[in-house]
């Protein structure tokens, strides 16, 4: 089931100040608290406004729910898992802990570290709890190139499938998630052989990726061998979840038989492990000479779906001026970017690699702006996990995106920042210049992501959603 956030009654006192940026400073003022003191006042602080009402149960309803939970139990695939830094690893392991905590016996199969990693090898059982982890055996083949990759994508999904096939007595519905995009194939085979239910989890649609990529060609026979597979495993499936509206749009048109069962949940951020630190007591600001400057912050996967070009002309614009852009991250378009960035002669910009999770509270909050990309055309095809965690950060959002992505939706709700399309560096700039101006503005706003996260994308308020389609799939 889709849930969305009500349209938000909060009044606009700075919007004479910003009407250039539509009603996107309705916003809640931020106070100063040294870190110390910082979640505390976050967890007193009783926030009014529109939020999400997943569940509400009456106290038998929560005992029947009770039960039934004790009855789930989920195998989840996927082939990141800390302690790969993927998102979507990482994203996992906080679901699977959000789960466990409502009672659902999990299991997690994965690989071995592979995409972004600070070792090598891991356990190839763990256990926690409620939880077990275990690690595919399958070796990773030439990691950091294309074919490399689909060729550990291949031989995780044999092993995925030969998983199901040993264990499915003891899991009554698997998760499947779309990493590899491929994955699906293991759970749609052993449906055909031994009737388990499986849900398929869609981070990104392919073939349509690769084709808007031009990767490969629309009418090439891969395209559409890869769509009609698609078709017989969203059928099979006993449900399916996207990540935005845009791509439910996109699954039901490409396959319409299946609309009832898609459900919309989004990505999340942690406001218990994210909380927003003032830069003057930011080691991590401190450590990189970021506490003076006006920081605009990029953090996550440099990928060839996110758009880096308009924030790198964006950077040109303002070269003279006191302003610091800050790249976190590794990704497909990183080295070329970083190539282009020194040829520009831009002097503006600092390049990180990918942090641990324990750095993340201080890099993410080590900035003034966070900004979120999508490359034109991509709106219905990926979506940026990274805009909830900047959320938590209490930091104002750019978002770079079409003029029909579903971000601009989320943006103008929260209140917490602006849009600006693909291409339009004068745009961002100008909103930049303005929030270096005026930084009780740019307080105000951050505020209003804070708040927007908490109301709407908690690990709690997500794990929700997706046990009522675990629940509902395995009934």
């Amino acid at each position: 089931m889709a849930f969305w956030p009500k349209k938000s009654t909060t009044s606009n006192p700075t919007a004479s100040r910003t009407q250039e940026f539509g009603d996107s400073t309705d916003v809640l003022r931020k106070g100063t608290k040294p870190i110390s003191d910082s979640k505390q006042i976050y967890k007193e602080k009783k926030f009014t406004g529109s939020g999400l009402s997943t569940i509400n149960l009456s106290d038998t309803a929560k005992n029947n729910e009770n039960s039934v939970t004790k009855s789930v139990k989920v195998s989840i695939i996927t082939e990141f898992f800390p302690p790969d830094y993927a998102a979507t690893g990482q994203l996992i392991e906080e679901l699977v802990k959000q789960l466990e905590q409502q009672g659902v016996n999990i299991e997690v199969f994965t690989g071995q570290p592979g995409y972004a990693f600070s070792t090598a090898n891991a356990p190839s059982v763990e256990e926690e709890g409620a939880i077990r982890i275990r690690r595919s055996r399958s070796t990773q083949v030439w990691s950091g190139r294309i074919r490399g990759k689909a060729v550990n994508g291949v031989l995780f999904t044999l092993r995925a499938f030969l998983h199901i096939i040993r264990n499915f007595r003891r899991h009554n519905v698997f998760l499947v998630t779309s990493a590899p995009p491929f994955l699906p194939i293991a759970g749609y085979l052993a449906h055909l052989c031994l009737k388990i239910s499986y849900v398929c989890l869609i981070y990104d649609l392919y073939p349509d990726i690769a084709i808007a990529l031009q990767v490969i060609k629309r009418n090439h026979w891969l395209a559409g061998f890869w769509r009609q597979l698609n078709r017989m495993m969203w059928r099979k499936s006993k449900g399916i979840v996207v990540l935005s509206p845009d791509m439910k749009k996109r699954v039901i048109a490409i396959c319409p038989e299946v609309a009832d069962k898609v459900s919309v949940i989004h990505s999340w951020g942690d406001p218990d492990l994210i909380v927003p630190i003032a830069k003057e007591i930011n080691w991590f600001a401190e450590e990189h000479n970021l506490v003076n400057k006006f920081t605009v912050l990029y953090s996550g996967n440099m990928g060839r779906c996110h758009d880096m070009d308009t924030i790198l002309e964006t950077a040109k614009q303002l070269r003279n001026e006191p302003i610091q852009f800050v790249c976190i991250g590794s990704g497909a378009k990183r080295k070329s970017f970083i190539e282009a960035v020194n040829k520009s002669g831009v002097t503006n910009f600092l390049f990180l690699p990918y942090q641990d999770k324990q750095v993340l509270p201080y890099s993410l909050t080590a900035c003034d702006l966070s900004l979120v990309s999508v490359e034109a055309g991509m709106e219905s095809l990926v979506a940026p996990s990274k805009l909830y965690p900047a959320l938590a950060a209490g930091r104002p959002i750019a978002a770079i995106c079409s003029k029909y992505s579903y971000l601009r939706q989320l943006i103008a709700e929260g209140n917490c920042g602006v849009c600006v399309e693909n291409g339009d560096s004068l745009a961002l700039a100008e909103f930049i210049r303005l929030l270096n101006s005026d930084r009780q503005l740019a307080e105000l706003m951050g505020k209003a992501s804070r708040q927007y996260l908490q109301s709407n994308f908690t690990p709690q308020i997500i794990a929700k959603e997706y046990f009522q389609v675990l629940q509902k799939s395995h009934l």
